[in-house]
């Protein structure tokens, strides 16, 4: 049996993952999870970064929190699907880690990948898709939301560092990394994202 292949999607907010993310799996066959929130125990860490009344979290205590919901979901979800020959389709993966809490938050980026290598036992996604779009048409997006996380609700220039963390880590990283125009049609994003896995991976 063959091992199956582990392929991340990334960005900044609104630009479309989640939605890509399904779309994806679906025509992989392949098990769709996420991150933060990917387990049990994940999802009582996701309830606890995402809640927009917590208002004193330490940037370094949100990375070790995003660490450990990692190190859970390798272990429980990622590592025993890809054993058993399944493709796994994240929305988000340890590349957000890098992203916000050391992009966004001006945390070490050096340090936080560290941190979440120990976590996830090194075992990095095989494939890394960025769906990429202008501040834009970004916050367009998220003004069509009725309710915004605590990441959500940040200001314009940490949203800014973020998108910029993930597209220098996709500029200095072209073998395992795809950028894909966010602003596309639904289907048109879908349609580059697939040709690339196609061709990235064989699969």
């Amino acid at each position: 049996m063959s091992a199956g292949r582990y392929i991340a999607l990334e960005g900044a907010e609104g630009c479309g993952k989640s939605t890509q993310a399904a779309r994806l799996a679906d025509a992989l066959g392949a098990v769709l999870t996420r991150e933060t929130g990917g387990t049990s125990i994940g999802q009582r860490i996701r309830a606890i970064l995402h809640d927009t009344t917590v208002t004193h979290l330490a940037h370094r205590a949100e990375a070790l929190l995003t660490a450990a919901d990692r190190a859970q979901h390798l272990e429980e979800v990622v590592r025993p699907a890809l054993a058993a020959g399944r493709h796994v389709v994240s929305d988000r993966s340890v590349y957000s880690a890098l992203a916000y809490q050391g992009y966004g938050r001006d945390l070490s980026v050096d340090e936080v990948r560290e941190i979440n290598r120990w976590a996830i036992g090194d075992r990095w996604p095989d494939l890394v898709v960025l769906i990429d779009a202008s501040p834009a048409v970004l916050e367009k997006r998220m003004r069509s939301r009725q309710q915004l996380d605590r990441f959500e609700q940040e200001g314009d220039e940490f949203h800014e560092r973020v998108r910029d963390g993930f597209r220098r880590m996709a500029e200095g990283d072209p073998t395992h990394w795809v950028v894909v125009d966010g602003a596309l049609a639904p289907n048109d994003v879908f349609a580059a994202i697939r040709a690339a896995v196609r061709d990235r991976l064989d699969v």
